[in-house]
């Protein structure tokens, strides 16, 4: 929970915004040559701002891609990950019941929305960096501590990662995966051709679409090829993806998942579009320490 007064630029109608708390100075690394590696990479961003000057990409400061303050309030917005599923239609069966539990880094908003939709454009290292950090203390809090989990990363649709030439997606888990000893990525999934040799996703994203479209639109669109099916036969795997919606995506790619023979454990995101109740004043609630709820008892339930 946050305390103190801060006051976010802008304000999202349909949430209240979280409490505030003061911030907090947290050491990145215990590795000396990841810290070390990370000294290095700021003081190259800093001879590299002299000779081409950027802003950041939340507030506009001079001289870094994100700025000190930024990126300090991106740590505030994702420093307590929470159970999102009940935000995602297509993940709750009729009765309420979890079909897939998603942990969620912090809310789709201010700083962290801007930051993401940065990185999905540009993909700066120094937002990979916050960003990553944000995912993998999310996937920390999903994990539990457990090793040998498989981290999957949702494939990027064929005409996004042609547009962009990288996928955002993979990118974050690989910068999360190295904070993350004990945990590997299995980049697994594919699209699969939709009718008449269409990949989905090829007339546009799913911005803007109900829970009916999105669902409709993903339904059957992944699979894991035949060489990749044995590096997760029985495995227990973590889905990843960015930001979480109705759901339609992260359900259908553990529908895939679970065709190959994979344990699909839950799904993590870096931001949730809404808490977990939207409607009403209450911050997202954190996930307990002793939570007993076992991640693997799921059904297929996709989100983008």
């Amino acid at each position: 929970m946050e305390s103190g007064p801060w006051h976010p630029r802008t304000t999202d109608p349909d949430l209240q915004p979280p409490p505030p708390f003061p911030a907090l100075h947290r050491a990145e690394h215990a590795s000396v040559l990841l810290r070390l590696a990370d000294w290095l990479s700021g003081a190259g961003e800093d001879l590299l701002a002299l000779a081409v000057p950027v802003d950041c990409v939340c507030c506009g400061a001079e001289d870094r891609t994100l700025c000190a303050s930024c990126s300090s309030r991106i740590r505030r917005l994702a420093r307590t990950p929470f159970r999102a599923e009940s935000g995602a239609p297509a993940l709750m069966d009729v009765d309420g019941t979890i079909m897939l539990p998603v942990v969620a880094a912090g809310v789709y908003r201010d700083e962290l929305a801007q930051g993401l939709l940065s990185f999905k454009r540009h993909g700066q290292h120094q937002l990979r960096r916050s960003l990553g950090r944000a995912l993998a203390a999310a996937v920390r809090a999903a994990a539990r501590g457990g090793s040998g989990v498989l981290l999957v990363p949702v494939p990027t649709g064929t005409a996004a990662y042609v547009s962009r030439g990288f996928s955002p997606v993979h990118l974050l888990v690989e910068e999360a995966a190295r904070q993350l000893p004990g945990l590997d990525v299995a980049d697994v999934l594919a699209k699969k051709p939709g009718p008449g040799g269409q990949f989905p996703g090829r007339m546009g994203g799913q911005k803007g679409l109900g829970r009916g479209a999105r669902a409709q639109r993903v339904r059957g669109s992944m699979r894991v090829p035949p060489g990749n099916r044995q590096k997760v036969l029985g495995r227990p795997c973590i889905i990843i993806d960015d930001v979480l919606t109705t759901g339609a995506t992260i359900g259908e790619a553990a529908r895939a998942l679970h065709a190959a023979g994979a344990q699909v454990r839950g799904a993590v995101v870096l931001a949730a579009t809404r808490p977990p109740d939207a409607a009403g004043p209450a911050a997202p609630a954190p996930i307990p320490h002793g939570s007993s709820h076992d991640l693997e008892k799921n059904k297929p339930g996709k989100d983008e």
